[in-house]
């Protein structure tokens, strides 16, 4: 399942990222990757423990756990700090699949990566490719979207970053653990919540047949989610 949420951050915000963003100090994006993603990883990251990257890592932290279709989607337990990377022209990051485990940073908890974002925090009319292509049950989604907005998605997904052939490709990306781990029962979950929520704004709360789908959904959670 592919969630794309629009306007996590406002203009004013990516205006203020992109002005700290252009004052910190980048390095080379491979020296992060592992395995055989180093060997299809050709762009700059943002120094993870620069001042920059911790407090607009904090922003979009306080943002998604504010969002209701985020948490609807992702049922977070744990969530990486965000990282920051941009692309330039010719620069690119092959297919690969993301690491299934994770240190969190400073810590010694290890956190399994379920799903996937990446926030965008370029215009999509500022650089030529880019494209994020990601393997779904579906078929090949190809995903290029407006600054401020994100994408979510599985972290089993086989996916790449598509050489960019001009201009200048900036984003966040990190990673979810779920209190649902099962992809299916996450997907399961997530559609009943939409649908809930659409037939409370049709019916309104206190209608009969939202008490009991509001309860269906609560115990299947209470069934399916495993907390840390």
């Amino acid at each position: 399942m592919q969630i794309i949420i629009e306007n996590l951050l406002t203009q004013a915000q990516v205006k203020d990222f992109r002005s700290k963003l252009a004052q910190a100090p980048w390095l080379d994006g491979s020296a992060s990757a592992g395995g055989i993603a180093a060997q299809v990883k050709q762009n700059r990251q943002l120094d993870e423990r620069s001042e920059a990257s911790v407090e607009l890592g904090n922003i979009i932290i306080r943002a998604i756990s504010q969002h209701p279709s985020f948490i609807s989607a992702a049922l977070p337990d744990k969530i990486y700090p965000p990282k920051f990377n941009a692309y330039a022209s010719g620069e690119t990051y092959g297919y690969h699949v993301d690491g299934a485990l994770m240190q969190m940073p400073g810590t010694a908890q290890t956190m399994r990566t379920d799903l996937s974002s990446t926030l965008f925090l370029s215009e999509a009319d500022e650089y030529e490719g880019g494209e994020l292509e990601i393997h779904t049950q579906y078929g090949l989604q190809t995903v290029k979207l407006n600054a401020g907005d994100l994408v979510l998605y599985p972290s089993t997904s086989l996916h790449q970053v598509r050489p960019v052939t001009s201009g200048e490709r900036i984003a966040s990306f990190f990673w979810i653990q779920s209190l649902v781990r099962d992809q299916q029962q996450r997907e399961t979950l997530y559609e009943l919540d939409q649908s809930v929520q659409a037939l409370t704004r049709a019916l309104g709360a206190d209608h009969q047949e939202i008490s009991r789908l509001s309860g269906i959904y609560h115990n299947l959670l209470r069934r399916w989610a495993c907390p840390s």
